[in-house]
């Protein structure tokens, strides 16, 4: 792995865990000896999450995380109810053996994890939601779904606390992996677009 997209990975994660908090300002040297990387691929790394909106560079003051808002999810989960029930379509005609034997991995590992771990929970969701999303065989869509769903993730460790039990809604994917190991699209499309739908809900109920 290159050291930018090292770098990357690792300034992402700490802005969707909210350990980078909402308009916060960054701190390149400080990131430079947290992960131990050069300014180089640091500065790459947050030119890329400005380029995916996780980060506003403002001429002359610095850079800065992103915020987050109500007005963010309306629109995100507008685009993610049309997108991935597309994608669940794609998915139903195009998925491998191999994927279908992943997805199944993923769902025995769900059923074995207790309720109240979130940080598992929201590990297999994002695990269950990109795989789907490969399963599409369009590099296109899963790039633009792949960054819906990490703006959305954000939001999700903004509600933790007040969300409740999400076990449920992460069941829902049970339903929507048969629908497409079926070849079943309009099925696996109607349930992938309920799950997102009810599960915003949740959320703006909790901001």
């Amino acid at each position: 792995m290159k050291l930018s997209e090292k770098a990357y990975q690792l300034i992402k994660e700490k802005i969707i865990t909210l350990e980078l908090r909402p308009l916060s300002v960054i701190n390149e040297r400080e990131l430079m000896e947290e992960l131990g990387l050069g300014r180089t691929p640091i500065r790459e790394a947050l030119y890329k999450l400005a380029h995916e909106d996780l980060v506003i560079i403002v001429p002359r003051r610095g850079m800065f995380v992103a915020d987050i808002s109500i007005t963010d999810l309306l629109k995100l989960f507008e685009l993610r109810v049309v997108l991935e029930g597309f994608c669940a379509r794609l998915a139903a005609e195009r998925r491998t053996e191999e994927q279908l034997a992943e997805a199944d991995a993923l769902l025995n590992e769900l059923r074995n994890v207790s309720g109240d771990d979130y940080k598992a929970l929201m590990d297999i969701d994002e695990r269950l939601h990109k795989l789907m999303y490969e399963m599409s065989d369009n590099e296109f869509l899963i790039d633009i779904l792949n960054r819906l769903y990490d703006h959305s993730l954000r939001l999700w460790y903004l509600t933790l606390d007040r969300l409740g039990n999400v076990r449920s809604s992460i069941e829902e994917h049970i339903g929507v992996m048969e629908a497409i190991k079926a070849g079943d699209g309009e099925t696996a499309e109607k349930l992938i677009q309920q799950h997102i739908i009810e599960f915003q809900q949740k959320i703006k109920d909790a901001i």
